[in-house]
């Protein structure tokens, strides 16, 4: 008779538990090893300087006056494009490309692999804005030198700050909805209509139905970022309050549901 031999088990009781440092470290080389992830930040790059060239193009041919707050807010709606497409794509190429199996086998803990992810999309929206003020400081200083009218360099932190969380906000709200579907193209595409086409069915609905137009600052996250953009930065307590409660419901809940979602999820 022969005896079965007993392959002894792998203990990895002593083995330290992955840096949460090293975890988003190796999300953000994610962003940008492969090809799609490389173009897609380089064309955030690229779009936002191209809106800064043309604006002043258009500002020296007409004779304009503008500053450096007009350089900064017109490239809103650039970042505001593509920094929530790398938010949708930090969570989920993993699901899309398969690689999810790996992840989680490398890393179990899930929570500190989606935070990480979390973490990456915040430094990407801080780097997204710090180039802007760069870029806008350039626009600023050739409109400067080549128009007759002198160029304004009001802009305060507090505006920069506001600035800041805008363009968080949209990363935060792309990443929900990603977690949300854990498909890159149904995420984008309800992102852009929840950008587009919710504004304009909730300006409707105000407009023909009263009641509506009450509780429509209320639910109307897109609406509620409006004051973000005030030129003297100033924002109202009630403002603050829409922005809040607004921000719980297409934010915070998609965020918590996204996420126990993932944590759930099958991998396969």
């Amino acid at each position: 008779m022969s005896t079965a031999t007993l392959t002894p088990a792998l203990d990895v009781s002593g083995t330290a538990p992955t840096p949460f440092s090293r975890l988003v470290r190796t999300e953000l080389r994610k962003t940008y090893d492969t090809r799609s992830g490389l173009w897609l930040l380089i064309s955030i790059a690229v779009v936002t300087a191209l809106v800064m060239v043309i604006q002043v193009s258009v500002a020296l041919a007409q004779d304009l006056e503008v500053g450096f707050n007009d350089f900064l807010t017109s490239t809103s709606f650039s970042i505001g494009f593509l920094l929530p497409v790398l938010g949708i794509l930090l969570l989920t190429s993993e699901w899309s490309q398969r690689t999810a199996m790996v992840s989680f086998s490398l890393e179990p803990r899930r929570t500190l692999v989606i935070v990480a992810k979390l973490v990456v999309g915040i430094i990407y929206a801080v780097a997204a804005v710090l180039v802007t003020l760069l870029l806008a400081t350039v626009c600023t200083a050739v409109f400067d030198a080549l128009s007759d009218i002198p160029a304004d360099w009001d802009f305060t932190v507090k505006q920069t700050l506001l600035f800041l969380l805008l363009q968080v906000f949209g990363m935060l709200t792309g990443f929900a909805f990603a977690a949300l579907l854990l498909n890159s193209p149904a995420a984008i595409v309800l992102y852009f209509a929840y950008s587009f086409i919710l504004p304009t069915i909730f300006g409707i609905g105000a407009e023909l139905i009263g009641w509506f137009h009450d509780i429509q600052p209320w639910i109307d996250f897109n609406n509620a970022q409006v004051p973000l953009f005030d030129t003297d930065g100033s924002v109202s307590g009630q403002e603050w309050a829409h922005l809040a409660v607004s921000g719980v419901i297409w934010l915070v809940i998609p965020l918590v549901i996204g996420f126990w979602r993932v944590l759930r999820a099958e991998v396969k």
